[in-house]
């Protein structure tokens, strides 16, 4: 019995050492990733914004951080309760939830791939071959050529990562989540701040609706004023006329302007994900001024956005899947082991002489694909190009929409300055031109004009307010409204990305679109 012990612990030696040889070396090989590393693409940064207005101040340490509810910078409680009910109720930001959810799950699914699968199965057959065996095989039939088999069966199976092409998956995933990530706090920002456009397009409106009805309420008493005019044989008929014409227009542009604010309260009960047929705002004239808006440095946009941060995350995605590709041209090892129980008598199965197992590696690769796997690593390598493009274009668009809004703030505030002096002349005009028709030295014509300069000047003193306000969420929205790149990497649990690169010193791109890797690769 001892030398029984000898000999098997001699047989079994070499075989542990056999394995424990493979599993070194296939530690060694996992830590060799192919394809090109990752390096954030150069984009052009400009060293400040152009359309700044004079005095604008650059952002302080203490400004960059998280603003979250950025919308209550207009100080409006409607408003503040319309945002938070659009955070949990809106339907298109509960959509891009689902997908963040979704690229979370698929790094669960990558990750999986460092793993050995391991599985069983048990069976029982019953076979006849209408021959009768002898001898005592384990699967003996009877006489009349029928048996039985039953077996229970443990496997497990692992395929060392030689070449990164699960990593490069797995980070290609990552990248994935946080794109998703980008893109959930991307589809939020721009539904908050539609939400808020649409909400001071609104206010806007009931300004022009109080307008209106003042305009309405002056023109009847211009109307009553030319009657009484007309009676005591001051004035003619035709200045009544003219009276009541101006008065049904005004009348029916009071009318009108109500469609326009249906519509916005009716866009408005979509975004807050509620029916239109039960949602309803109160009518309040605009009173809010654009407040204050800090700006960062342009370098920090890259940070701010969420559509840059998407796009940039897009790439190193499509990076990391050239080198997957570039793996397939490499052997794959798998490791294989299984064992278990076998016999024809149930009773018998899970004894010592039913017992079975098979252990050994297998070394696979392709000799000859008809250039499959190139055709694969080509069109990787196009897909990062692709990606970097977008990104270089979403940063271009990004500073356009920054520079749109800070002209529109800068020209609009320079307009209402002077469409209120336009507004003031007007009014000043209309009360010295009443107080001579009254007094008979001039004709109701000179009446109508003046009243329609001054109307005409009003609503439009209103309308810039409404543009101001609207362009004021505008420019918020464009410099990220508050979002940081740092909250993409905590939703995800991952390590901050790396800081944005001047343009003057990014990683040089080669020209097929990937930076100079640092890890072995094949071209």
């Amino acid at each position: 019995m001892q030398s029984d012990r000898i000999s098997r612990a001699r047989t079994l030696a070499p075989r542990a050492l056999t394995i424990a040889v493979a599993a070194a070396l296939a530690s060694l090989l996992a830590a060799c990733a192919v394809g090109p590393d990752y390096k954030r693409p150069a984009a052009e940064i400009p060293a400040s914004y152009k359309e700044a207005a004079p005095g604008w101040k650059v952002a302080q340490p203490a400004d960059q951080q998280d603003r979250g509810d950025w919308w209550t910078i207009y100080e409006d409680p409607q408003l503040n309760a319309l945002e938070e009910r659009l955070n949990t109720a809106n339907q298109t930001v509960a959509q891009f939830a689902a997908a963040y959810r979704q690229a979370r799950a698929l790094v669960g699914e990558a990750r999986a791939a460092y793993f050995p699968t391991i599985g069983a199965s048990a069976g029982a057959t019953r076979s006849g071959n209408g021959t009768s065996s002898g001898g005592n095989s384990t699967t003996a039939t009877s006489r009349s050529g029928v048996g039985n088999s039953f077996n229970v069966q443990l496997d497990a199976s692992w395929e060392p990562d030689l070449w990164g092409s699960v990593s490069r998956s797995v980070n290609a995933q990552k990248a994935g989540q946080q794109s998703a990530a980008a893109d959930l706090a991307n589809a939020r920002l721009s539904a908050q701040a539609t939400l808020a456009q649409t909400y001071f397009a609104l206010r806007s409106l009931d300004s022009t609706q109080k307008l209106l009805d003042d305009t309405v309420a002056a023109y009847q008493r211009s109307l009553q004023l030319t009657q009484n005019q007309y009676a005591a044989g001051v004035a003619a008929r035709s200045d009544v006329i003219q009276a009541q014409t101006q008065l049904q227009s005004a009348q029916a542009a009071a009318i009108d302007n109500g469609v326009q604010r249906a519509q916005d309260e009716h866009a408005i009960a979509v975004l807050v994900g509620e029916p239109a047929s039960t949602f309803s705002i109160p009518p309040i004239p605009l009173t809010a001024t654009p407040p204050t808006v800090p700006a960062q440095m342009p370098s920090a946009l890259l940070e701010r956005r969420p559509d840059i941060a998407s796009a940039e995350r897009k790439a190193a995605a499509a990076n990391e899947q050239i080198g997957v590709a570039i793996a397939a041209f490499f052997p794959s090892l798998t490791l294989s082991a299984s064992g278990g129980f076998e016999n024809s008598v149930f009773s018998q199965l899970l004894t010592a002489p039913s017992r079975f197992w098979t252990l050994g590696p297998q070394l696979a690769a392709t000799l000859f694909d008809a250039g499959l796997r190139q055709a694969q690593t080509d069109a990787a390598r196009a897909a990062y190009d692709g990606n970097v493009a977008t990104y270089r274009q979403t940063v271009l668009a990004a500073f356009q929409d920054v520079e749109d809004n800070l002209a529109s703030q800068r020209i609009l505030a320079q307009e209402i300055v002077v469409q209120q002096q336009a507004v003031d002349s007007a009014l000043q005009a209309l009360a010295i031109v009443t107080n001579e028709y009254k007094a008979g030295t001039v004709g109701y014509v000179n009446v109508l004009t003046a009243q329609t300069t001054a109307f005409t000047a009003q609503q439009k003193l209103e309308i810039i307010a409404g543009q101001r306000m609207v362009s004021s969420v505008g420019l918020v929205k464009a410099l990220g409204g508050g979002w940081d790149v740092s909250q993409m990497n905590r939703e995800t649990g991952d390590v901050a990305a790396p800081a944005p690169l001047p343009a003057s010193s990014a990683a040089p791109v080669a020209q097929n679109g990937t930076t100079s890797p640092s890890r072995m690769h094949t071209e």
